[in-house]
């Protein structure tokens, strides 16, 4: 045979070997992209109640059983402030001099109190979660979705 000939099927031989090794190496990656998304933020929303026990009459009370606990998963503290929590329909709270220890978790009330360690306020006069269908979304200091959190209608628990 012709030395062009042994040439291509040597070029052939060695194509197919690397279509083996590239198809080898592709779910290999697309895992780790997948692990990496299932990843626990290191802050994380960690429980909504949106609806608040008894009736939703705006009262101080009834204002403050809604709320949303941020945990922070590291060992470290996390300072929060300048970070936001929103809803759907672009209700924001800003963090303000907030430091979350590691492994603590905050609760963020909707109605008015004196913030502590443990629970902050929003200091609103009306509800702001729906009861029905909302999302919580959690952004660092630089506008960064850190965490979100859906419930009811056609939403679904999310992770970014």
């Amino acid at each position: 045979m012709s030395a062009s000939t042994s040439a291509r099927r040597i070029a052939a031989t060695v194509l197919a070997a690397g279509a083996v090794v590239s198809a080898v190496a592709l779910p290999a990656s697309a895992h780790d992209g997948d692990r990496d998304r299932h990843r626990t933020p290191r802050v994380e929303i960690s429980a909504v109640q949106a609806d608040s026990p008894g009736r939703d009459n705006r009262s101080n009370r009834s204002l403050n059983g809604e709320w949303v606990e941020i945990t922070n998963n590291t060992r470290h503290t996390v300072d929060l402030q300048g970070w936001t929590l929103r809803d759907d329909d672009g209700n924001r709270y800003r963090f303000d001099d907030v430091r979350l220890r590691g492994r603590a978790t905050v609760r963020v009330h909707t109605g008015e109190g004196r913030d502590t360690r443990t629970d902050v306020y929003q200091d609103r006069r009306d509800h702001i979660w729906g009861n029905r269908a909302d999302t919580a979304v959690l952004r660092d200091d630089r506008g960064r979705t850190v965490d979100t959190e859906s419930w009811g209608g056609r939403h679904h628990h999310r992770h970014h």
